[in-house]
């Protein structure tokens, strides 16, 4: 049986390192295994921080959401302090345009010409939006490998090339965790591993696949400021479609929705359904060259909230769950999880997204 750390955490997805890292930061021994750093699923988002721009209801999930993204201009330098790398943190707003008025859009929305004057080049269908300048995004890649390198630089024990293959437990006890690399064992430990998880503990989180696929920008050059060529100069949240801007003149777009387990693959029906909508709301993009097309897992409940906090077992704690909002609430959850593990503070938001409430 090997003794790895006071806390062992699976999942080295930008969860599980966000969680480290505040763990660290408060003198814990952490190890995290991740069958492969690079092949996280934190790598296949667009990083939308976006609760105002997706329209969340008032409640507990808007106010986590908000209360995370509004943590970002602050946590990212520190990241990026210990790391030595650039997050890719970008306050670009997010524009939501529509193809029709509604009574939902009376009162707030911005009609054509104001629209246009944020974003031109928009389709000829689109009659308005909504203008959210607080929202913003984050380049998910740079800032996966910015967190790595800050967990190493702190210390954390990353272990890669490690697949946890069943949690011991013994009473309302783990115990140990079988792994590749034999039994592991840890004072605490933390479920982090996303749409995986159901694999490990009876909880009902499942895979929700989305493909995406990006475009670049003709001669754009990778700037700190918005290159002036840069056609797209914000995020686009559309109908069912997303455009993300990069710095480096990509364009991300996304992303599908498909109830169809962990089956691999880009489709050609995904692949036109994104590049139709893409086209139809920024028609300029037709022109672009393709680059790349990926897919990945999003980790979905019944009720497509977060599973955060204590779990049947004193000594293991849940991050999973995150769905659409991974990126969005690492920061969050990071410190609500360590202050939950390392400090036994509970804030009161995390009665919410409690285990028990999807209990039969």
């Amino acid at each position: 049986m090997l003794a790895v750390a006071e806390v062992l955490i699976l999942g080295g997805g930008v969860m599980g390192l966000a969680i480290a890292l505040e763990l660290r930061s408060r003198g814990a021994k952490v190890s995290v295994v991740c069958r492969d750093f690079d092949e996280s699923a934190s790598l296949a988002a667009a990083g939308m921080l976006a609760p105002q721009a997706e329209g969340l209801p008032a409640g507990v999930m808007r106010d986590l959401c908000i209360r995370s993204r509004d943590l970002y201009p602050t946590w990212i330098p520190k990241i990026e302090a210990l790391s030595g790398q650039d997050a890719g943190y970008w306050q670009s707003g997010i524009l939501a345009p529509f193809y029709g008025f509604s009574s939902n859009h009376v009162s707030t929305a911005y009609d054509r010409k104001q629209v246009l004057k944020i974003q031109p080049h928009l389709g000829d269908e689109v009659q308005g939006g909504h203008w959210f300048p607080d929202d913003a995004q984050v380049d998910n890649r740079k800032l996966s490998r910015s967190l790595r390198a800050a967990a190493i630089a702190v210390g954390v024990d990353l272990r890669s090339g490690v697949t946890a293959t069943a949690v011991r437990r013994s009473g309302d006890r783990v115990t140990a965790i079988d792994t590749t690399n034999g039994p592991m064992q840890a004072e605490h430990y933390i479920l982090a591993t996303g749409a995986w998880s159901q694999s490990l503990l009876p909880i009902p989180v499942t895979p929700r696949k989305g493909q995406m696929m990006s475009v670049r920008v003709p001669r754009c050059e990778d700037a700190k400021d918005v290159p002036p060529n840069l056609s797209l100069k914000t995020v686009l949240f559309g109908d069912d479609i997303y455009m993300v801007p990069r710095r480096d003149g990509r364009i991300v777009i996304g992303a599908t929705v498909e109830d169809v387990g962990f089956t691999p693959g880009n489709t050609p029906e995904g692949m036109v359904h994104l590049l139709q909508a893409a086209t139809r709301l920024f028609p300029s993009i037709a022109t672009y060259s393709l680059e790349n097309f990926w897919y990945g897992y999003r980790p979905a409940t019944p009720d497509e909230l977060p599973i955060l906090g204590e779990s049947p077992y004193q000594n293991l704690t849940y991050a999973t769950g995150h769905y659409r909002n991974g990126i969005l609430l690492t920061p969050i959850t990071g410190q609500l999880i360590a202050d939950w593990v390392w400090d036994q503070t509970r804030d009161p938001l995390l009665k919410s997204f409690h285990w028990s409430r999807l209990s039969p």
